[in-house]
């Protein structure tokens, strides 16, 4: 590892003569994008907040400048917890003017995770509300920059005009206050090799790690993404998902600006206020995980509205159901598979040009430009068909884990590829097709079964509203099948007894039941729309008192025998 990550000479090497790497980098491509959208519509917020290119330029210099002033130089990390807020977006092109690393945080991140990522990134600069969803962020500011006496510049930002920023000075009188200018020449240079963004994965297992991504991973992902896509300066996007995720910030954020396109932004997601606004933005495409999608079909199918602008849903985080995809289709809306991680953001997709309502399930074929291998138990690539671990290389893929070699080492190997840990299949076209995790594998009785497959089994029972399916731990089989469910009517739990009757009627083979049903008001999920299965292992685990090696102290009349 150096500052610059890990990179593989002779890939590094190809990039530049395919020109899939240049010498640009993300500030040059936001300086073209003023130049020649300059007036266009860059950012529209649910909260009143609206820029043009130019607008959004002149804010951000503004802060730029600010920064550099309190110190911040290129190559420190700039951490910024903000919902999806306008703000977000002139925060990251500050980063873009001085080249400093842009750092987005989870709004629900507390003392103890930030400060472990604080450490990590070694941020210098830090961005937080007033207040949000009841947090004082002041009290939290406070805590982090006693603690991290790197920190030069802590910066609120209000929800709502006015808002007290008690005793830290606010985003808006910073950009609304003109600066010397003068001090952003200077930031000093940054190459397209450096790093541009380090995202913190989503912690679906617990664990965060902070992924960095250069200028020209982040360029030629968003590029390529736009050209399958066919993404025009005449698009405008709707962006429900959090922004600190990969999704909203290279997607959206990013994306969105290497086209000229516009971007609306909903600040907490609900599915009748996203077709309001939608609507009255007339906005074209969007993105994000099926919960998304699956709330907002819901809403038009009880309300019969309709989103006559909204041509693309790209969806990711999970594979996409053909029901649902039919679904949409009434609504005129291509639903289209797409996949990836922060690490190797998405690289395959469905190709809107090629989709069909009856499309075969899949996350379609790579980006050009990206490979992409399926790694078999045996270590050898797999025969079309077959599952197996999904490798990715390309000029996408992360340079590491910010200051952890080790993590690093895990997923990256010498060639380049990065080693999923999702287990896939590939039909002789090349499309992708995600069958889950390699820890989503329940090992019954040292038979493999995948929890995903089964989970499809059990959200099509008319009593179950929305569910999860875990392994448990078992002394004799290594693992039985729990199925978590929210039922349908809340009056009514949903028992294993009702959920045995409906797969048998459904031909369900017996080895993909649940031996154990658990009810729960929500399955927990990420800011991203993924469920947080070790959340459901730890609730398993209170409520049937199992010991820290498995064994099962207490046995619910929900189990099978």
């Amino acid at each position: 590892m150096t500052d610059k990550g890990k990179v593989n000479g002779r890939q590094k090497e190809l990039y530049y003569k395919k020109g899939y790497w240049t010498a640009r980098t993300l500030l040059d491509c936001w300086n073209d994008a003023v130049v020649r959208f300059g007036d266009r519509e860059y950012i529209a917020d649910d909260r009143g907040f609206r820029y043009t290119y130019r607008a959004l330029d002149e804010k951000s210099g503004r802060l730029a400048a600010y920064l550099l002033s309190a110190g911040i130089c290129p190559g420190d990390a700039v951490s910024f917890q903000i919902p999806v807020w306008s703000e977000f977006v002139i925060i990251t092109v500050a980063c873009l003017k001085i080249g400093a690393i842009a750092n987005p945080l989870s709004p629900s991140f507390q003392a103890e995770e930030l400060s472990e990522i604080f450490d990590r990134v070694g941020t210098r600069a830090y961005f937080c509300p007033t207040a949000y969803k009841g947090v004082d962020y002041t009290v939290l500011a406070r805590q982090m920059y006693s603690r991290h006496p790197g920190i030069r510049a802590v910066i609120q930002v209000e929800e709502t005009q006015g808002t007290a920023a008690a005793g830290y000075p606010t985003l808006r009188k910073i950009v609304d206050v003109p600066q010397n200018m003068d001090t952003l020449r200077g930031a000093g240079p940054v190459g397209s090799e450096s790093v541009a963004a380090v995202i913190c994965t989503s912690g679906t297992a617990g664990a965060k790690k902070c992924a960095m991504l250069t200028h020209n991973n982040l360029i030629f992902c968003e590029q390529g993404f736009n050209r399958a896509v066919g993404v025009t300066p005449e698009d405008i996007m709707f962006m429900p998902a959090p922004l600190y995720h990969a999704t909203g910030f290279a997607h959206g954020v990013l994306a969105t600006m290497l086209a000229g396109a516009g971007l609306v932004l909903e600040k907490k997601f609900s599915a009748d206020d996203a077709v309001g606004l939608i609507n009255r933005e007339r906005c074209t495409y969007s993105m994000g995980t099926t919960t998304f999608v699956y709330d907002i079909l819901k809403y038009l199918q009880s309300t019969r509205k309709q989103m006559p602008t909204l041509r693309l849903f790209m969806c990711g985080g999970a594979p996409v159901p053909s029901y649902l995809v039919r679904e949409a289709s009434e609504y005129g809306i291509r639903l289209c598979e797409c996949y990836g991680s922060t690490e190797s953001i998405p690289h395959t997709l469905i190709r809107p040009a090629e989709w069909s309502a009856e499309i075969k399930p899949s996350a379609g074929r790579p980006i050009d430009g990206i490979e992409v291998r399926i790694i078999g138990r045996d270590g050898r690539d797999a025969a079309d068909g077959t599952e197996g671990e999904e490798w990715s290389r390309g000029p996408n893929v992360f340079v590491g884990y910010m200051n952890d070699p080790a993590a690093t080492e895990k997923v990256l190997d010498d060639e380049g590829w990065f080693h999923s840990g999702d287990i896939c299949t590939r039909d002789p076209e090349g499309n992708i097709r995600v069958v889950g995790r390699m820890k989503d594998v329940i090992i019954r009785g040292g038979v493999n079964l995948n929890a995903n497959s089964l989970n499809e089994n059990v959200l099509r029972c008319p009593a179950v509203r929305d569910s999860a399916v875990i392994g448990m731990p078992d002394p004799r089989l290594g693992e039985r099948i729990c199925a978590f469910v929210v039922p349908s009517d809340p009056a009514k739990p949903v028992t294993l007894q009702m959920l045995t009757d409906f797969l048998r009627k459904s031909n369900v083979s017996k080895y993909a039941w649940p031996e154990r049903v658990e009810n729960i008001d929500a399955i927990p999920m990420t800011e991203s729309g993924k469920i947080k299965k070790y959340l459901l292992a730890q609730e398993l685990a209170r409520r049937t008192g199992r010991d820290s090696h498995g064994q099962m102290q207490a046995r619910s009349s929900n189990d099978a025998g």
